[in-house]
């Protein structure tokens, strides 16, 4: 019986320190332009090493950030024409997060955010880097959406791992380096009022009833198709992203809508068959409102990543 009391001696002790899952050395931050399925900022807020700060949208005197009631209220403002905008966070905001993070004892942080080109987010974050001890390593991802999600994920994933900064900056890159961004709006008039994208494409959208489908390119909204109808501008965009998607090995997909979730959960529906996926494969989250204020109500955007092994899409 000897033998039995030691076995439960130690399994009453617990696992040792080599059993044990690594502790997390480094922080992920990101921000709401992300905008992760809430699957995943659960499972990333468990992880004990993640945080992300919500951008300001104002609608007159209204400010809305990311909740549940943010789509409603935001999309009535945008559809009963009132002034939205978007600015840039506060150097505060992430200075708070950097400072949490050192009192928690993690050794670095990886700062991951929207595009530099759209978003003054990325400078905000490096004025609140020189203002913390702990090192801050600022990512301008030259992106938005779930390109950026993806990156954040695998950065995230690492960090749990208990992998060092030049680790968590390196798997976060993978992702941001092959990722497209393809999207379709109603309108162009946000993007136009946002001084997002030039008064000439409004202009050919609006006046001449050509349909644009955009893209991300080197951080900046860009025309990547004309279409003639409205009817042909959707299903041309899934045709540009399943092309994108089978050009990766192993591809990740997201969808993002604003104000039409039943016709973006059948695009994306469409997009998994034509790619031999399973819908539930297909990431499928709502545009954060800081993005929605400029592509406005009705949008479809697509993203289209290489993937990377453990990733699980989720429905947000």
């Amino acid at each position: 019986m000897a033998w039995l009391r030691r076995r439960w001696g130690r399994l009453r002790q617990g696992p040792t320190p080599a059993e044990l899952p690594p502790r997390p050395r480094i922080a992920v931050v990101t921000d709401s332009s992300a905008a992760l399925p809430e699957e995943w900022s659960d499972e990333f807020e468990r992880a004990g090493c993640f945080a992300s700060v919500v951008l300001p949208v104002m609608a007159g005197e209204e400010i809305f950030t990311d909740g549940e009631d943010v789509d409603t209220a935001l999309g009535i403002a945008l559809a009963t024409g009132r002034t939205v905008r978007t600015s840039r966070p506060a150097p505060g905001q992430f200075e708070r997060v950097y400072r949490g993070f050192a009192t928690a004892g993690f050794e670095g942080i990886v700062s991951l955010h929207l595009s530099g080109k759209l978003s003054g987010t990325a400078d905000a974050a490096r004025i609140a880097a020189g203002r913390v001890d702990v090192p801050v390593e600022v990512v301008d991802s030259g992106t938005a959406g779930m390109a950026l999600g993806f990156a954040v994920r695998s950065a995230v994933e690492t960090a749990a791992r208990g992998a060092d900064g030049a680790a968590v900056r390196a798997a976060a890159l993978g992702r941001l380096t092959h990722a497209d961004v393809f999207f379709y709006v109603p309108s162009l008039e946000q993007l136009r009022r946002g001084g997002r994208i030039g008064a000439a494409a409004s202009l050919v959208g609006t006046v001449l009833a050509i349909k644009p489908i955009l893209c991300l390119r080197d951080g900046l909204i860009v025309p990547l198709e004309r279409v003639r109808t409205a009817a042909r501008a959707v299903p041309r965009l899934r045709e540009l992203a399943v092309t994108a998607a089978r050009t990766r090995r192993d591809p990740a997909v997201a969808v993002h809508f604003f104000g039409n979730r039943d016709e973006a959960a059948a695009f994306a529906a469409d997009m998994a068959r034509d790619l031999g996926m399973q819908t539930a494969d297909v990431a499928l989250s709502p545009m954060p409102a800081v993005l929605a204020a400029h592509t406005g109500l009705g949008v479809i955007a697509v993203i289209v990543a290489e993937g990377a092994g453990g990733d699980e899409a989720a429905e947000g």
